[in-house]
């Protein structure tokens, strides 16, 4: 049945919508819907649920343009949303999914459209929507849960998804099943997460959304606590300015003013740039101290890949390298060299392919290798 399973695969983003057609391995289609600030300002004083009708006629209008017939679609998986925290794997989209994605109760991220778009088309079919790994999986051991301060305990927001499928892609490449294996994963984007898979669980991970772990392009990760505090109640920040200063304007943005790999490595390099790109540089900000701060990045996600060598009890069958940054040229190898010492396989799969790991779980499901999980 799996070799010919016509996927619809929808995830939405603040300002885009990608979709696509999967059939089996197949990539039938790809598009990336784009939204202006024109088209947004409407709904900016509003929960992003209120975007609904506009995005569904615009997946609509894109199946159409890509003359889709929707009546041969067997199944569709939209990303998942923010929910309350879940096991992970692939769900269902039931009422208890749908009245949690339109409440926001959880938090108001486009992501929640994924669930509500799906099951829109999916209902009218009579064929199953999906969500799977969501940002909210939690599998963290009690243990790792623990901060030293009862009142702000660790908890689990991360990249599930790709994380999730990479670790199956070293898993098939080692010959052993996911749960049978343990895996340090680290995602590197915008923000980086770093898990220990242990058996198919995430037992431990940094909080990537704005809290801990290594300072990323446009985060400021794990910072010192004391200092932070002081900050806080200096009177010189409001409380969105020290928001902004963790999540969107920290890191490399705040060390170097931009978050740009590819202009620094081109920068770096002495290949050709734009005036609108050099203009983003800090006054001062040369090449040595760009240097430096990338450096520095590699050097923190390093320290926190050994780290999970210790919650896994050096029992470590791989270490799986994924996202965005694994592309660049300098930071892929700073990393490796702080942590080849383990002598553990190292697998790299830049970028990540939600839109793919999305179509894999439905098809698991599909297929009966593993059943769909039921929220309640």
């Amino acid at each position: 049945m799996g070799n010919g399973l016509n996927i619809l695969v929808i995830n939405p983003g603040s300002t885009s919508d990608e979709i696509s057609l999967f059939r089996g391995k197949e990539k039938i289609f790809h598009k990336t819907v784009r939204y202006s600030p024109k088209q947004m300002e409407p709904f900016d004083t509003h929960p992003v649920t209120a975007q609904f009708e506009f995005r569904s006629k615009l997946l609509m209008d894109t199946l159409k343009e890509q003359n889709v017939d929707v009546n041969s679609l067997d199944a569709i998986a939209g990303r998942g949303g923010l929910l309350r925290p879940v096991p992970g794997g692939t769900y269902l989209v039931n009422d208890a999914v749908l009245r949690e994605l339109k409440s926001c109760q959880y938090g108001d991220h486009p992501s929640n459209l994924g669930g509500l778009l799906a099951d829109s088309l999916a209902h009218s079919l009579g064929i199953p929507a999906y969500i799977a790994d969501p940002v909210v999986v939690d599998e963290m051991e009690d243990i790792a849960r623990l901060s030293g301060m009862p009142e702000n305990p660790r908890i689990s927001i991360f990249h599930a998804l790709n994380q999730k499928r990479v670790a199956r892609l070293a898993a098939k490449e080692l010959g052993r099943p996911y749960e049978d294996i343990n895996l340090i994963v680290m995602h590197g984007g915008g923000g980086i997460s770093i898990g220990a898979h242990k058996k198919g669980r995430v037992v431990d991970v940094n909080q990537a959304l704005d809290g801990d772990g290594p300072y990323t392009p446009q985060r400021s990760g794990g910072v010192p606590g004391g200092g932070l505090l002081k900050m806080a109640y200096s009177g010189k920040y409001t409380l969105q300015e020290m928001k902004l200063k963790m999540k969107g304007k920290g890191g490399l943005v705040a060390y170097l003013g931009t978050s740009d790999l590819v202009f620094l490595e081109n920068y770096l390099d002495n290949k050709p740039v734009s005036e609108e790109d050099l203009k983003m540089l800090k006054p001062g900000v040369d090449k040595e101290f760009i240097q430096l701060c990338l450096e520095g990045m590699a050097y923190q996600i390093a320290k926190d890949i050994c780290a999970m060598a210790g919650v896994l009890k050096g029992d470590v069958d791989g270490i799986v390298l994924t996202g965005g940054i694994i592309y660049d040229p300098r930071l892929k190898p700073w990393i490796i060299e702080r942590i080849q010492w383990m002598g553990k396989p190292i697998f790299c799969y830049p970028g990540g392919d939600e839109m793919a790991a999305l179509r894999d779980a439905a098809t698991r499901v599909m297929n009966g290798e593993e059943d769909a999980h039921i929220y309640e």
